[in-house]
């Protein structure tokens, strides 16, 4: 969400000893508050990339015709609307057509989900989210500064983040998860309450989700900025209060294996890792070792 965190981490790129010239594309999309192409947090990790991985092609999604209207759609763009676009994008790039991995960074790593099982076309091989809120979050993180963007999204939030004027206009209210109204929740939500197969049983969201080779899950343990952190694991506040944790194998989501996560899971398929630090606060060395080496190469 804060594209700083990121940048503190890549400021310099070393070269790997050991590589693939054939390392399938990578597909980046980015969090709350930056763009695709801000040269301290996406454009540095598109570097990053290339240096580790020469000759691979990066895409890295703006949802918009400039920066500008990246940023602001990452607040204000129909969450369903930014999916089908990038989807439309994916399916007409000609580097994607034999499939790529995708690494999503917090807001990012759930819409990316949803491309995975909405178009299955291109294949996505590996889906990488890095502090995506899977479950929701309930409470609303801490805006990079005091602007007239965050001024806005709390005010909407404030009308209520299911009055239906608020769900199609504001981002964040589409993964507003209230676990004292479930029912209110799984109503309104327009858009996490649907990938997470909670409105109806859509099987073909769960059958391209068990397509992925491997799904990577990174929690920040000390995050402040996702409202539980135990939501990038598929966790979440336990039904009816806000306050005890219900880890994500207990979740009905998990038993009722919803979406493929426990099948996932069972097939070896399902990475749980985790960083010891605040929001996207890691180290190129790690992101290199953990991700890079292990499931882009």
């Amino acid at each position: 969400m804060v594209p700083a965190f990121i940048a503190i981490c890549l400021i310099s790129v070393s070269i790997s000893g050991v590589f693939s010239q054939n390392a399938p594309p990578v597909v980046l999309w980015h969090g709350m508050g930056d763009s695709c192409c801000n040269p301290l947090s996406m454009g540095s990790m598109k570097r990053l990339l290339e240096k580790e991985l020469p000759g691979v092609y990066v895409l890295s999604l703006e949802i918009g015709d400039s920066i500008i209207k990246d940023v602001e759609n990452g607040f204000f763009m129909n969450v369903n609307s930014q999916v089908s676009l990038v989807c439309d994008q994916l399916a007409n790039d000609p580097k994607l057509k034999d499939g790529y991995n995708s690494v999503g960074f917090s807001q990012g790593g759930q819409f990316l989900r949803a491309v995975a099982q909405r178009c299955p076309t291109p294949k996505m091989k590996n889906l990488i989210s890095i502090g995506g809120q899977h479950q929701g979050v309930y409470g609303f993180p801490k805006c990079p500064a005091s602007t007239t963007i965050c001024d806005a999204v709390r005010r909407l939030l404030n009308l209520g983040a299911y009055e239906s004027f608020v769900q199609n206009t504001l981002v964040q209210a589409e993964y507003w998860h209230d676990p004292l109204d479930e029912a209110k929740y799984r109503d309104k939500s327009i858009f996490l309450a649907d990938i997470n197969n909670e409105k109806v049983q859509n099987d073909t969201y769960k059958e391209n989700l068990l397509k992925l080779q491997n799904l990577v899950l990174v929690k920040f343990l000390k995050d402040t900025m996702v409202v539980p952190p135990d939501s990038e694991w598929f966790g979440f506040y336990t039904p009816g209060q806000a306050k005890e944790i219900q880890p994500y194998n207990e979740t009905e989501l998990y038993q009722q294996d919803r979406i493929g996560l426990k099948q996932l899971e069972e097939q070896g398929k399902v990475a749980f890792l985790s960083v010891d630090d605040d929001h996207l606060r890691f180290t190129q060395e790690w992101f290199t070792t953990e991700i890079i080496d292990k499931y882009l190469k």
